[in-house]
C-alpha cells in the first residue's frame, strides 16, 4: 500500500523529477506542479498528505500560493528556500509553513523531514488524547483542537504539537532542543530560530492570561513555560 500523497511546486522540473525518484521508493505517491496561479487550487483540491512548496516560482512566488493553501486548507507545506535567506524561512513560518528546507538540500535529510511532518498530522493513540484545561485555554489532543473562551484557535500542525508538549508539561520549563526533537524531528543550530517563530505565533493567537501575564514564558537560553493554570488540567 503507497503511503500519502505528496504534492511538489517547484518550476525546475529537473530538480522535481529527482525528487520524484527519490521519493517513490519510499512508498509515496508524487505529483509534480511547475507553479502558476492555480497551484494553489491544484494543493487544496487534490487530496495530498503533503505539498513541497518552492518559495521562488514564477508569476506567482511560494507565499503567495502558501497564503491561498492556509485559507482553506492545513494540509502540511515543506518550503524549499535560498541557503542563508533568513528572512524567506522567517515569512514561510510566519504565514504557515511547517518547516523549511534551503537549497541545495541532502536527499536524505528532505525524507527525514517529510518523515517528521507526517508523524505529526497521524492520528495518534488513545493514551495521548488526555485533554488539557487551563484557565480558558483547552487542548484536545484526540481532536487536535485548541480553543480559548470556547471559540476555535486555529493553530497549524507545529504550533499544536508545541503547545501540547508545554500544557503537558504546565508549570515546568521544556528545552528548545526538546521541543525541536519531538516536534520537528531534527537537532537544533545555533542560528535556527524556528521554534522561536512558532511561538511567537501561538502567543499572539492566545493572547496574555485573564490576569495580564505571559501564557508561554521564555526562560533565556534554554526553553519555554507555559504558565501553571489554577484550574484543572
Amino acid at each position: 500500500m503507497s503511503g500519502p500523497r505528496i504534492l511538489i511546486v517547484d518550476d525546475d522540473t529537473e530538480l522535481s523529477g529527482l525528487l520524484r525518484e527519490l521519493l517513490t521508493p519510499e512508498g509515496y505517491e508524487v505529483d509534480t506542479h511547475p507553479g502558476g496561479a492555480d497551484a494553489a487550487r491544484t494543493a487544496t483540491a487534490g487530496g495530498y498528505g503533503l505539498v513541497i512548496l518552492d518559495v521562488m516560482l514564477p508569476e506567482v512566488n511560494g507565499f503567495d500560493v502558501l497564503r491561498e493553501i492556509r485559507r482553506s486548507s492545513d494540509t502540511p507545506v515543506i518550503l524549499l528556500t535560498a541557503r542563508g535567506d533568513d528572512v524567506d524561512r522567517i515569512v514561510g513560518l510566519e504565514i504557515g509553513a511547517d518547516d523549511y528546507l534551503p537549497k541545495p538540500f541532502n536527499p536524505r535529510e528532505l525524507t527525514a523531514r517529510i518523515r517528521a511532518v507526517l508523524r505529526r498530522t497521524q492520528p495518534r493513540g488513545h493514551d495521548g488524547d488526555r485533554i488539557f484545561v487551563l484557565d480558558d485555554v483547552v487542548v484536545d489532543p484526540g481532536a487536535r483542537s485548541v480553543s480559548k473562551d470556547h471559540v476555535v484557535v486555529d493553530v497549524t500542525t507545529v504550533e499544536f504539537d508545541i503547545l501540547r508538549m508545554l500544557v503537558a508539561s504546565a508549570g515546568q520549563v521544556v528545552a528548545r532542543d526538546d521541543l525541536s526533537q519531538a516536534v520537528l524531528g531534527r537537532e537544533l543550530d545555533p542560528f535556527d530560530r524556528s521554534i522561536d517563530m512558532h511561538i511567537s505565533k501561538l502567543r499572539r493567537k492566545l493572547g496574555d492570561a485573564a490576569d495580564g501575564s505571559e501564557r508561554i514564558k521564555t526562560v533565556r537560553g534554554v526553553g519555554y513555560i507555559y504558565a501553571r493554570s489554577s484550574g484543572r488540567s
